[in-house]
């Protein structure tokens, strides 16, 4: 809980919700990974949209209004909960010989906008990821039809090429041969599209709480994974 103190508020031991995404004028007022005591007051203008996880899930406030973090407004959605605790679940993909994950579909299916849990890595887009186990961390690509190939380069020169199978959209990062190591910078490309940088900042302990996991992520600057979970409050607003 220590390694938090940086983003609680002040005489609060425990957050009620923690702002995933915030865009409008209030956005400075409200920025992304700003943790929130109950009962607060999230007071919004006209264009502001800010999205929240609690621990009913994550929804998205619209301005103009004030909306009060309590119980009763929390679970106005139906199953909120439960799509959050899918998408962050530890541990989902099970290792295999290849390096591939069991459990990936396949047959063709339409890529989807985003992976289906937080602690998979979009070779598609990058960004700062925090990672809780090193050992089990997966590399995440949107089209899964296909074989697929890329490589994946660490700042210190260390160097593996991926192979995807047909129909698997998940990979076993190559620990062996690239190292994860904290605050690490690493390329990925391929032949489709440009060059990404993915960072990975690995937490010392994971909490239990789904709203604490969301605040080390902010504390630690992941917010690839902070962007995943407000795409899931609109998708699920949207009937998605």
């Amino acid at each position: 809980m220590a390694a938090l103190a940086g983003v609680m508020l002040a005489g609060s031991a425990v957050a009620q919700s923690v702002v995933v995404r915030s865009t409008g004028p209030s956005a400075a007022t409200y920025p992304q990974g700003r943790k929130l005591a109950a009962n607060a007051s999230v007071v919004l203008k006209a264009g502001d949209h800010v999205t929240v996880l609690d621990k009913a899930g994550t929804r998205v406030l619209s301005g103009p209004g004030t909306f009060t973090l309590n119980g009763a407004v929390n679970r106005d959605q139906s199953g909120g909960g439960t799509a959050l605790a899918a998408v962050m679940t530890r541990g989902a993909g099970a290792r295999t010989r290849t390096g591939a994950v069991r459990g990936a579909p396949t047959g063709p299916v339409a890529a989807p906008s985003g992976p289906e849990n937080v602690w998979y890595i979009d070779v598609s887009k990058g960004g700062t990821y925090c990672v809780a186990d090193p050992a089990t961390l997966v590399l995440w690509r949107p089209e899964r039809t296909d074989e697929g190939t890329g490589k994946l380069l660490s700042q210190d020169g260390s160097m593996a090429d991926l192979t995807w199978r047909a129909g698997s959209a998940l990979k076993v990062w190559p620990a062996a041969t690239v190292p994860v190591v904290d605050g690490q910078t690493y390329t990925f490309s391929n032949a489709v599209g440009k060059p990404v940088k993915i960072r990975t900042m690995l937490l010392p302990s994971v909490p239990e709480d789904e709203v604490e996991v969301a605040a080390a992520m902010a504390a630690k600057g992941c917010n690839a994974q902070l962007d995943l979970l407000a795409n899931l409050a609109s998708a699920e607003q949207s009937g998605g």
